[in-house]
């Protein structure tokens, strides 16, 4: 970015006081004590597990020329501009917002929150834009997409100067609109703070991050925040068959619409005929074939149409791309094994997504087919879903496989114990306990039979294995295909 004086860069901000010249000039924009070189601008935020205000005098003697700060230090130096704020979090997301030009001033930007659904409503919406002859990008889990330049993501939502360094780019190569999921995490630390967005949608509310929100309610009140800010210029797009659905816009300023499989809504949806390679729809009047299966992804593509038709496009040209559709990486992602039974890679790794797709596949194979599942929990994370994942798991499939996620810095046979509690008799026998989990793969893939189903759950387009903090490579997908090999 080209250098800018310090009063473009805290013009919006609530400033308390302010110790230096305004007219400064700032090369770099930085919340990283260790990034600031001669000339930066360096933002002090009171973080989880660090406080970097105690880092104000070192960044000084490496060359800030200036220190956006909720407390001065205990001496001032000569060389600095202090500006002084009630939350340095907040004004962080503002400052990197104007120093790189508010970059979601220039596109149409789509928040897309939810429990599940995140990911493939994100990225479909990309995909569905840029088969409309537009150019755009993305913001997932998966992998971060400026026009057709792919970098991996680190985050689902990224840091605040992160997030508006990709979004400048964004502007930078041409593109009209973004597509970003909105985690509850980046709400509650203010991530979002600054972004001026055209449209937000909400998938769906389960549960799942209470290691870090700690009660239900607390998460609902992170994802509700998201509607809360936006802009009567706004549309939200909310799920009418979650009970959540009406809670989130309550006090919303943006238009207000809905989307349902079950009620009446402004975007109605209907499944017509489901199968493992597909599903017949029916939305609002009209019915299209996609390469999707399952009723959550019926859910998916509905908020992907109804979100369409509000960014503007016309419905029949809508429906005629989602039909050219293909699943995101990881998520229902079937695979064809030689001995005749279908592998499916799916991400779910909540109870109520385990319980959705597991519900899928026995929908679609009506009897004529077991269902083998393998499974497990990672760790450090919400411990209280791990025997409910295991009894869901039990209850939908005849045969069930326990195995390691990412343990992180667990113990993966303290995990899988705490699995175990979800289980009595007759679900415990269903159960195997394998803690390798290529092993549990393999094992999985020797038990079925032709016409059988083998559901791979937890990691979906993850390529590694989180163990004792060191990531290993690892694809379920991969496993799969070189069991399917004979390797």
């Amino acid at each position: 970015m080209e250098p800018k004086k310090l009063h473009s860069i805290i013009e919006g901000l609530k400033v308390l006081n302010m110790v230096g010249n305004a007219d400064v000039e700032i090369t770099d924009l930085v919340a990283d004590s260790r990034q600031v070189r001669p000339g930066a601008m360096f933002v002090a935020v009171r973080g989880v597990a660090v406080d970097s205000h105690r880092f104000i005098d070192q960044v000084a003697q490496a060359g800030a020329v200036a220190v956006l700060c909720e407390q001065l230090p205990a001496q001032c130096q000569p060389q600095v501009t202090y500006v002084v704020v009630p939350d340095s979090t907040v004004a962080l997301a503002k400052a990197a917002s104007a120093w790189f030009d508010h970059p979601s001033q220039h596109l149409r930007l789509v928040g897309v929150t939810g429990t599940n659904g995140k990911t493939t409503v994100a990225t479909l919406l990309y995909e569905l834009t840029r088969l409309m002859g537009y150019k755009a990008g993305l913001l997932s889990t998966v992998k971060n997409i400026v026009d057709t330049r792919e970098t991996p993501a680190v985050q689902t939502t990224p840091d605040h100067l992160t997030l508006n360094r990709l979004l400048h780019e964004m502007v930078e190569a041409g593109c009209d609109y973004a597509f970003m999921e909105v985690s509850s995490h980046a709400c509650v630390q203010r991530r979002i703070e600054g972004l001026e967005f055209a449209g937000a949608i909400f998938t769906n509310l389960t549960r799942d991050h209470l290691d870090f929100h700690k009660t239900v309610d607390n998460y609902i009140a992170a994802k509700k925040s998201f509607f809360d800010a936006l802009p009567s210029t706004a549309w939200a797009l909310v799920n009418a068959d979650d009970k959540v659905g009406a809670v989130m816009v309550q006090n919303s300023l943006a238009s207000k619409h809905t989307y349902s499989l079950r009620s009446l809504a402004d975007f109605k949806g209907r499944v017509i005929e489901d199968r493992l390679d597909g599903t017949l729809l029916d939305f609002n009047g009209h019915q299209l074939e996609v390469m999707f299966t399952g009723r959550f992804n019926a859910y998916n593509l509905l908020s992907v149409y109804g979100a369409a038709l509000l960014l503007g496009f016309p419905a029949d040209e809508v429906l005629v791309k989602m039909s050219l559709l293909v699943p995101v990486a990881g998520r229902f992602q079937t695979m064809r094994a030689p001995g005749g039974f279908t592998a499916i890679v799916d991400y779910a790794h909540t109870p109520d997504a385990l319980i959705n797709v597991l519900d899928t596949i026995a929908e679609v194979l009506a009897g004529r087919g077991h269902i083998i599942t393998v499974c497990g929990c990672g760790g450090n994370r919400d411990a209280g879903k791990r025997p409910i994942m295991a009894r869901e798991a039990a209850l939908r499939s005849d045969r069930v496989i326990l195995t390691s996620d990412n343990p992180r810095n667990e113990d993966p046979e303290e995990i899988l114990r705490q699995m175990e509690e979800g289980l009595d008799g007759d679900l415990a026998a269903r159960c195997l306990k394998i803690t390798d989990r290529r092993e549990a793969i393999r094992t999985a893939c020797a038990l079925a039979q032709r016409g059988d189903v083998v559901l791979v759950a937890g990691k979906g387009h993850e390529n590694y294995q989180e163990i004792q903090g060191v990531k290993h490579h690892f694809d379920d997908r991969e496993v799969l295909q070189q069991i399917f090999e004979g390797r």
